[in-house]
């Protein structure tokens, strides 16, 4: 091609482009929540739907007697069998991974689409992953302190999500985080320094907040299933425990400088 054609060539295709309607602008996603809530919400879901609908009774009441956390077992531990000991130690977490009805699950995981949502963006996924865990940990400490000895199961997030909702609280509704009174919508939103922990809970939004969330507890917890053939109840022990860890554990896995005044 010679250079008069050349130029004939890029003059048409600019011309082409102008003649073109402009492009709009591409819309925020239809999900707009972090890939570790997606890929665990979905993990959640999956597992209640397999124990409901594929497992038979049997198997069910099997995986609630390995991955359940069952008080008595910590006061019997010398007398378990090797597998009954290695289940008693890794229930502290796998606990969380089981709920008790699909009310339950869909109460918890709306949950931690706001709150946990929040953290897994500060944190990042290895942090928010651990954190969660210890949380977890935290209320099942918590539940056997006060049911010592008890023959019903524990399972559900709540201890989980209540420590990521104290996590969230510290930073959340500060002045250009995502629900402060001036907030913002950008990924800075989330990277607001947190202040010291009694000023947060001066914060009335706060209050309300962990005012709802306990009594919605109550309300879904109540409304829940029996769980190996034990009337439903709430446990408030977990649930405030996993809360007391989201406050302890924030400051050592909180990446942002915290606020000094």
């Amino acid at each position: 091609m010679n250079v008069y054609k050349f130029d004939e060539e890029r003059s048409r295709r600019e011309q082409a482009e102008k003649q073109q309607p402009p492009r709009r602008p591409a819309g925020p996603p239809a999900i707009n929540l972090p890939d570790i809530i997606i890929w665990l919400s979905g993990i959640l879901i999956a597992i209640h739907l397999v124990r409901v609908f594929l497992l038979p009774v049997v198997w069910d009441n099997l995986i609630l007697v390995l991955f359940a956390f069952w008080p008595v077992k910590y006061s019997m531990f010398a007398g378990l069998s090797a597998l009954d000991m290695a289940s008693a130690l890794w229930a502290f977490v796998t606990y969380s991974l089981l709920h008790g009805s699909a009310t339950h699950i869909i109460f918890n995981l709306l949950w931690m689409a706001i709150f946990g949502s929040a953290v897994a963006r500060r944190f990042g996924v290895s942090r928010f992953l651990l954190f969660s865990a210890l949380c977890s940990v935290g209320g099942a400490l918590a539940h056997l302190a006060t049911n010592w000895g008890e023959g019903v199961p524990m399972i559900g997030a709540s201890a989980a999500i209540s420590g990521q909702m104290a996590a969230a609280i510290r930073f959340v509704f500060e002045l250009g985080g995502p629900l402060g009174a001036i907030r913002r919508t950008d990924r800075e939103a989330y990277m607001v320094p947190a202040k010291p922990l009694a000023d947060c809970f001066r914060n009335q939004q706060v209050l309300v907040f962990v005012a709802v969330w306990f009594g919605l507890n109550l309300f879904f917890g109540l409304m829940s299933g029996p769980v190996a053939g034990q009337p439903a109840s709430v446990a408030w022990m977990a649930h405030i425990g996993g809360f007391a860890a989201g406050l302890a554990l924030f400051p050592f896995f909180d990446p942002v400088p915290r606020r000094r005044f």
